[in-house]
């Protein structure tokens, strides 16, 4: 079998950025709005009082304290609470399509190659702006790659059931190399009037360039020494948007149209799950935890990963062995890993091993032993 490698890697931060202060501001003021005109029943006992959010609430549950938005003009608006951006028309680079795109550039920068030595694009991501048509073909058709490509969902571990695909493919003669890029505008999903969820994502857009690692020459090239996928069905993260809403006016814009989570439960379930995935990947390869020098977990919670962390590596992780981008980025779905690898990884040494994994909505989980080339 060929072996295959991440021979470059890119990165796209929209430049707005909101932090857990504005948040803030901006939902205790539609709080204390709601609560006022429900007074009456509130009082009665009809209704139960909205709480207030704090900076303090959100960093102790989450580890965020910041994030990059695509729009920052109506998410701090009590009265709008969602993102506000004009509608592009169909002769223009769709948002999500541009995002890819400045993410894909610098994947084959970092690799040393030019679209014409691509054969495949995956765009993989937990939600996509449009169903068709697909994004990645959009992508593949702005840089002037030809070949395939194809759209693929898979909620938060999205990234890595790509990078899966694209290896398979890979080595198995499909294609030379294969972009598989993940443009996650999860605000457009996010619910800024609930408590529980309104701080958790960002926006970002992550690509990786995949080839037989026997020609992978970028400075910062990791080979794919195994790859495992597993997915449990969960209702605990749900999002019920979709194109069947209208069939109903009645709940066509209820609030689960919109990302909903039981977050005690995802917690208590994700966290034992991963884990034994992990460490069940690592043994088959015959690879004693203690070998990694470094993890890069899904980036949706500082709390759940360092448990996670401890239960693989068998003890507390430091910030070098577990990094950390949630506290800048917050979120950002199946990116999140790939955000933590492209900032975290380069400085390894040739040889180390580390153990890249994704988790979330479905549930769905990928786990990625990868060793450096250079």
């Amino acid at each position: 079998m060929t072996r295959i490698a991440i021979s470059g890697t890119g990165l796209y931060i929209p430049p707005d950025r909101i932090t857990n202060a504005e948040l803030v501001e901006a939902y205790n003021e539609y709080v204390r709005a709601h609560n006022a005109e429900r007074a009456e029943d509130i009082e009665a006992g009809r209704l139960t009082a909205q709480l207030k959010s704090s900076d303090e609430f959100i960093y102790k549950a989450s580890g965020i304290r910041n994030r990059h938005v695509v729009a920052k003009d109506g998410m701090l608006d009590p009265e709008t609470m969602c993102p506000r951006l004009p509608e592009r028309p169909n002769n223009e680079v769709a948002l999500s399509a541009e995002m890819g795109i400045a993410a894909a550039k610098q994947a084959l920068e970092a690799a040393g190659r030019r679209p014409q030595d691509v054969d495949g694009v995956i765009c993989a991501a937990s939600i996509f702006q449009r169903p068709y048509p697909q994004i990645a073909i959009e992508i593949q058709n702005a840089l002037g790659i030809q070949g395939f490509g194809f759209d693929m969902l898979a909620g938060c571990s999205s990234a890595t059931f790509a990078l899966q695909s694209a290896a398979d493919m890979v080595a198995q003669g499909h294609a030379r190399a294969i972009l598989c890029i993940n443009p996650e505008i999860n605000t457009m999903h996010l619910n800024l009037r609930d408590r529980e969820t309104h701080f958790i994502f960002g926006d970002a857009a992550t690509a990786c360039l995949l080839e037989p690692a026997s020609g992978a020459d970028g400075a910062n090239a990791w080979e794919m020494v195994s790859t495992r996928l597993k997915s449990v069905y969960s209702n605990n993260i749900r999002n019920n948007f979709g194109s069947m809403n209208r069939f109903d006016p009645s709940t066509q814009f209820n609030a689960d149209k919109l990302i909903t989570q039981s977050g005690r439960k995802v917690f208590k379930e994700v966290v034992p799950m991963v884990a034994e995935f992990m460490l069940e990947h690592l043994a088959q390869q015959n690879i004693p935890p203690s070998q990694l020098k470094r993890l890069w977990l899904h980036q949706a919670n500082i709390n759940m990963n360092r448990l996670i962390a401890t239960k693989v590596l068998g003890h507390e992780p430091t910030p070098d062995e577990a990094p950390n981008v949630l506290e800048e980025y917050g979120n950002t779905s199946s990116a999140g890993s790939l955000v933590a690898f492209h900032e975290r990884s380069s400085d390894l040494a040739k040889g180390d091993l580390g153990h890249l994994c994704s988790f979330g909505a479905g549930y769905t989980a990928g786990s990625i032993i990868l060793r450096k080339l250079h």
